[in-house]
């Protein structure tokens, strides 16, 4: 190996020691797609229309179909494909949104992850920013009282089932009660489920999904699962869908995704680790992750430290430490907060060298 590479992977393994706030889970072994990293395997288009047999588009919508199962998506309605990870799921769920209600306006909370603004901006789509709970959740009043000034225009709505930091949910139950409240007729729901909308339904808490709203949902692969390589999962209506494809003689199949070119080698990643851990192996891990944020908080609250959670939440807040235990344990930080994600992969011990660290840092 060339040495500037021995030094980067010493680096690389050294700092994944200390790995706690971000939402990246650890435990997960691939060795078995090695093989296949000796191929181009490109699922370029639409996932549901053939095209070369340099492609794993079948394994692919196996992918969709458990999402799709997973989400209650409509049986004979719905459609989606493996991105690169959940900003580009947000991007397709408001281009949809867009193409539907070209008038429409974006409602999205102060808490939404920093790649909506960016993705709004590429839209060229207006947008309103709603106030924040305290706990991170949409304040569902001043939704309601920005939406009734703008009630003249389709409302789109970003929402959050779990947001960056505090990984507070917004209810979509609560939004729809709104849009019925002043009589919207043109609106669009898209849920940003990054990290909890991987393990939530197996909770039963899954009030975010079609069946209770919701247009499309967006998640990350690579945070509940852990992957080398980014990746994630949009669901859509079909009948949304199809008002956007176009036909394309080069590559033999419909253009239907943001990109043209797509990661043959994420789609196997995802079918590997659904077919691994199945809905029993996703809820033990689940419940595992649940479990240490439980014990981090008491750990924390029992040395003086103010640390909490959101309801059924891997991540545990907290006043934001020093700077060297910022960057010893790389944690994400927000102005004077903190926090730790209690991923898959990180262990009680992790947390506890964590905790006496915080212990030591208070001392001095």
């Amino acid at each position: 190996m060339h040495p500037s590479l021995e030094q980067f992977l010493e680096k690389i393994h050294q700092r994944s020691q200390n790995y706690i706030g971000y939402p990246v889970a650890k435990d997960y072994d691939y060795k078995e797609l090695y093989p296949f990293l000796d191929y181009s395997i490109n699922n370029v288009g639409d996932p549901f229309v053939e095209s070369n047999d340099m492609q794993c588009k079948s394994l692919e919508r196996e992918v969709v179909a458990f999402y799709a199962d997973f989400f209650n998506a409509p049986p004979d309605n719905h459609w989606g494909y493996v991105t690169n990870g959940g900003s580009e799921g947000n991007l397709y769920g408001l281009y949809l949104a867009r193409e539907l209600y070209p008038n429409g306006v974006v409602y999205y909370s102060e808490s939404t992850h920093y790649s909506v603004q960016k993705n709004l901006h590429l839209l060229n789509m207006d947008s309103i920013v709603i106030r924040s709970q305290s706990n991170g959740e949409m304040d569902y009043n001043d939704l309601a009282e920005m939406i009734q000034l703008n009630r003249q225009r389709s409302v789109i709505i970003m929402a959050n089932i779990g947001t960056t930091m505090t990984e507070a949910k917004d209810s979509v139950p609560k939004i729809r009660e709104i849009l019925s409240k002043f009589a919207i007729k043109s609106s669009y729901i898209h849920c940003d489920a990054a990290l909890a909308g991987s393990y939530l339904p197996l909770l039963g808490s899954n009030d975010f999904d079609f069946k209770h709203g919701a247009d499309s949902i967006a998640i990350s692969g690579h945070k509940f699962f852990g992957s080398p390589i980014t990746n994630g999962v949009v669901l859509v209506k079909k009948s949304y869908k199809d008002r956007i494809g176009r036909s394309i003689n080069y590559i033999g199949t419909l253009d239907t995704t943001i990109t043209g070119s797509r990661s043959g080698f994420n789609a196997l990643i995802l079918w590997y680790a659904i077919a691994k851990w199945g809905k029993e192996g996703m809820l033990k891990r689940a419940m595992t992750s649940l479990e240490n944020a439980a014990h981090l908080r008491v750990q924390l609250n029992s040395i003086g430290i103010k640390a909490w959670s959101n309801p059924n939440a891997f991540t545990v807040v907290m006043p934001k430490p020093t700077e060297a235990i910022c960057k010893k344990w790389q944690l994400a930080t927000d102005n004077d907060i903190a926090h730790v994600i209690c991923m898959p992969g990180v262990t009680r011990e992790m947390l506890d060298k964590f905790v006496e660290d915080m212990k030591t840092a208070m001392e001095h």
